[in-house]
C-alpha cells in the first residue's frame, strides 16, 4: 500500500457513479521507483464521471470542445483543401478544426467523441464537383445536406448553427 497518511474520496450525493475524486499522502510511492524517499500528496479526478453527472443533471451533452464544425477531407495529400475550408469557417467566426484521412470512421469518431455537432465532408466526388456535404451528428437529430456548393457552405452552416 502506497498511502502513508490521510486519504480522501469525493462523491456526488445522488449520483450513481461512485467516487469522482480520490487522493492522499503518498510519501513512499516515489521511493518505490527511485532511490530517494520524497514526501508527496496527490489527487485524481474522474472527469468522465463528472461529465456524466453534469449531463444527467442538465439533460444535455457536455461537449469536450468548443469546436462547432469538423472539416473532413476523405482524400490523402489534401491538407491545403482542409486548411482553405477551415479558414473560410474561421473568417465567419465559426469554431472549426480539420482532419485529413481516407478512413471515414476516424472522422466520425473524432466528431462524436469530442461532441462536434457538424461535419463538412469532402471526398473524391465533392472535390471534382466543387461541393461539400454537411452532416449534423448530434445524438437524436441527425441531418445530411449533400451537394452544397463550396461558395455557399459557410452561409448554409451559419443558418443552422
Amino acid at each position: 500500500d502506497y498511502y502513508t497518511g490521510v486519504i480522501f474520496e469525493a462523491v456526488c450525493v445522488g449520483a450513481e457513479v461512485g467516487s469522482i475524486a480520490a487522493g492522499g499522502r503518498y510519501d513512499k510511492l516515489i521511493g518505490m521507483f527511485g532511490k530517494r524517499q520524497v514526501p508527496a500528496v496527490g489527487v485524481s479526478l474522474g472527469i468522465e464521471r463528472v461529465f456524466n453527472i453534469m449531463e444527467e443533471q442538465q439533460k444535455q451533452v457536455v461537449r469536450a470542445t468548443e469546436t462547432q464544425v469538423l472539416v473532413c477531407i476523405m482524400e490523402d495529400n489534401k491538407l491545403g483543401e482542409a486548411a482553405e475550408l477551415a479558414s473560410q469557417l474561421w473568417e465567419a467566426d465559426i469554431k472549426a478544426e480539420y482532419l485529413v484521412s481516407k478512413r471515414r470512421a476516424k472522422h466520425f469518431d473524432r466528431a462524436t467523441n469530442s461532441g462536434i455537432p457538424w461535419m463538412v465532408i469532402v471526398g473524391k466526388t465533392e472535390l471534382t464537383e466543387g461541393v461539400v456535404t454537411l452532416k449534423k451528428i448530434v445524438k437524436g437529430s441527425e441531418e445530411e445536406i449533400p451537394q452544397v456548393p463550396r461558395d455557399s457552405f459557410v452561409a448554409e452552416l451559419l443558418k443552422r448553427l
